[in-house]
């Protein structure tokens, strides 16, 4: 890298950013992963949609909600509608929401790319440009950047002249995930395309993202693509001490987490407690956390029943009792920081009719395709 990383006035060191996922960032998730990493990377909200902030849809406030300790403040807008992107961006500058705007377009899920968002909407050249000069134009001193991916499939790729536009409408970044639509998160990432997309777009910082399992896994990115920094989605599931080897491997210092079960099992429980907090209510956390189980739990010897009640559990005493019951000097598993999350691939994109037919057509777009609620 031939320079720090900023995202506009707000050094980035180590150049280290977790992803966006519905769902899994809230606070009480950025807040373990930057208590790992000693405060140092970026960490961004999961995905809020530009119509449900707008219109101040409840669930949509809380997920906005940032830890006072949080800088700067990070948060990912969807948004298909130039209109309501602009004014979602214009509320969070006049309320003073965040301190960096990120813009997805990179969701492969149906409900998104079926109104021609996410990973669908840089195929409408004219579309994508409209949204990032309302986003930019209101956005004032906040640094807008976006998160997207090759394309929709391998017939219809998206990314060099999505990155053209980024520059010429002034966003800040650009981080691009290896893979199409199509592929979602299986087979392998295309780090050859991240490289490519850096040479395209040398006026901005390019992050890489996809297939980041290991510490090792982002210098090796960072190496063999030019990228100016790195970020880490699923690598991270069930592992927030991942940023603690990545802020050592970007320092040199190379020293890598295996906690034992007992260690994990300590995580696990402030999780859980700082989910319960967050909502305001102990079982709805504890029940918000069983997705969480199965990552945390991976390549553990746990038995299958008590892992079945571990997926139902509903207070943090039960987490407790159940916890207690693992033989929790078990080191940590080899094999257990590799994939994670999500690997399915070779999905059919479900896309608006006629989508395909003219990447420089804007017709059947509006207000009425924005999702009105957020995450996951």
């Amino acid at each position: 890298m031939t320079a720090p990383l900023a995202i506009g006035p707000y050094p980035v060191t180590p150049p280290v950013v977790l992803a966006p996922m519905a769902g899994i960032t809230n606070a009480p998730f950025r807040t373990l992963c930057r208590e790992f990493s000693g405060g140092k990377g970026l960490f961004v909200s999961e995905m809020i949609t530009t119509r449900a902030l707008v219109e101040r849809n409840e669930k949509t406030m809380q997920l906005i909600h940032f830890d006072a300790t949080e800088t700067p403040r990070s948060i990912q807008l969807y948004g298909v509608d130039p209109v309501t992107v602009g004014k979602a961006v214009r509320m969070i500058v006049d309320e003073d929401l965040a301190d960096h705007i990120d813009l997805n377009f990179g969701c492969p899920v149906p409900k998104v790319t079926r109104r021609g968002g996410g990973s669908a909407l840089p195929y409408k050249r004219p579309l994508l440009r409209a949204i990032l000069r309302e986003a930019v134009s209101n956005a004032g001193d906040l640094p807008v950047t976006m998160k997207m991916r090759k394309g929709i499939d391998d017939d219809h790729l998206t990314c060099m002249d999505a990155g053209r536009i980024a520059v010429e409408e002034g966003v800040t970044a650009i981080a691009l995930h290896g893979r199409t639509a199509a592929q979602h998160y299986g087979g392998t990432a295309d780090w050859e395309a991240i490289a490519r997309l850096k040479e395209h777009v040398p006026e901005i910082p390019v992050l890489g993202n996809g297939d980041i399992w290991s510490a090792e896994d982002a210098l090796r990115m960072v190496r063999e693509t030019g990228c100016d920094g790195v970020v880490v989605g699923r690598g991270c599931l069930g592992r927030p001490w991942l940023f603690g080897d990545l802020v050592a491997a970007f320092e040199g210092t190379g020293t890598v987490a295996a906690p034992t079960l007992r260690e994990v099992g300590t995580v696990m429980r402030r999780h859980a407690q700082l989910l319960g907090e967050w909502i305001g209510d102990e079982a709805r956390g504890v029940i918000d956390f069983r997705k969480h189980v199965a990552w945390y739990l991976k390549g553990f010897s746990v038995g299958s029943q008590l892992r079945k009640q571990l997926a139902i559990t509903s207070s943090l005493a039960e987490l407790d009792e159940l916890m207690a019951g693992l033989d929790l000097e078990q080191p940590w598993p080899d094999g257990a920081d590799g994939p994670r999350g999500r690997t399915s691939g070779n999905n059919r994109v479900v896309l608006p009719d006629g989508w395909l037919k003219d990447p420089y057509d804007r017709a059947g777009i509006g207000a009425d395709a924005e999702l009105d609620t957020s995450g996951g």
